[in-house]
């Protein structure tokens, strides 16, 4: 999934912290909306989990002529692929079930991510929009390029950037375990390839469950409940990589400080771009290169200060160890093989 990731946005400056009474709630407009944003990526998902289980379909266009037909004959192209994969759907109700199945999978997944964000902004009182849903182009493996809630006002204090921070991860971690469950029991012979070019490589929660249910994962097919589970991990890994605003960052800032976050967020800058150039040569896989340049990005953005640095205490610090093991569970070094 290129990494239209879920991160918080800036924080707007303000003189004064908001109270709960304070925050403002979402508007009629804001409501429309972000609702016309999720029915939308509602479709573009359903897509992607029919054009990840339909079979490969031809699609044939007359040689062209003249450079008119040059010009357009990659968005002709393009259009009778998307024309051509609804008409199969709708043809064959399994396969738009299946779209169907990993749609609510996925968003079921990133909702939850971002709810557990904007709860904990308005349990602290923290102005926050409702989550912007980002639709993406038909036969985009996602279907998304994520969500994310924009934050309005300052973070009043360190518990509360930690609170808020990682509560997405974590809330949506835990609304994927039954569907990463649904998607390992479910799997069924066959190539673990998409377009025999692809192999999604596991991660770790995956081995976890597959040695439990005693199953041989590459043996076996994805199926969509197992698609879903699979980008909401990819996705949950890199938020909670400890660099600038993603939600690793914030935990990294409020448990070690301004200046071991700066430094902490270059270590792992500096990690990533060498996994990124390893899975070049070893898995033939740029997606690391995206990461780099997504991570290059987050450090340039300055971290807020807190209004308040008070101690986290001891249930915060085993949070944060949770929250580390969820990353173990969730990353991968190299999560595509391409052949």
């Amino acid at each position: 999934m290129s990494e239209s990731v879920q991160a918080i946005p800036p924080f707007a400056e303000a003189p004064a912290a908001f109270s709960y009474s304070q925050a403002l709630r979402p508007t009629v407009g804001e409501w429309i909306r972000h609702s016309l944003l999720f029915v939308i990526t509602a479709g573009s998902t359903t897509f992607a989990g029919i054009f990840v289980a339909a079979p490969n379909l031809d699609t044939s266009l007359p040689e062209p002529s003249t450079l008119l037909g040059y010009l357009l004959y990659i968005p002709q192209y393009y259009s009778q692929t998307v024309v051509n994969y609804l008409s199969f759907a709708i043809l064959n109700p399994h396969v738009l079930e299946q779209g169907l199945i990993f749609s609510v999978s996925l968003l079921t997944i990133l909702l939850s991510h971002e709810m557990g964000h904007y709860i904990a902004c308005r349990r602290y009182g923290v102005s926050a929009t409702l989550p912007f849903f980002i639709p993406a182009p038909p036969m985009f493996i996602a279907g998304t390029f994520g969500a994310f809630i924009k934050i309005r006002s300052p973070i009043p204090t360190r518990r509360a950037l930690f609170d808020i921070g990682l509560a997405g991860p974590l809330a949506g971690f835990i609304a994927l375990l039954p569907i990463a469950v649904m998607g390992i029991v479910s799997l069924q012979p066959g190539p673990a390839l998409l377009d025999h070019s692809i192999t999604f490589n596991d991660p770790l929660l995956f081995r976890l469950l597959g040695r439990a249910f005693h199953l041989r994962l590459e043996d076996t097919a994805p199926n969509p409940y197992y698609m879903a589970a699979w980008i909401g991990l990819l996705v949950t890994s890199l938020n909670l990589m400890p660099v600038g605003q993603l939600d690793g960052g914030h935990g990294t800032f409020a448990l070690f400080g301004a200046h071991a976050h700066r430094w902490i967020g270059r270590i792992a800058f500096v990690l990533m771009a060498v996994i990124a150039v390893l899975g070049w040569f070893w898995h033939g896989s740029p997606s690391g290169f995206l990461y780099t340049v997504l991570l290059a990005i987050m450090l340039k953005v300055r971290h807020p200060q807190p209004q308040s640095m008070e101690p986290l205490g001891n249930k915060r610090i085993l949070i944060s160890l949770l929250t580390l093991i969820v990353f173990a569970l969730s990353f991968w070094p190299f999560p595509i093989t391409i052949s």
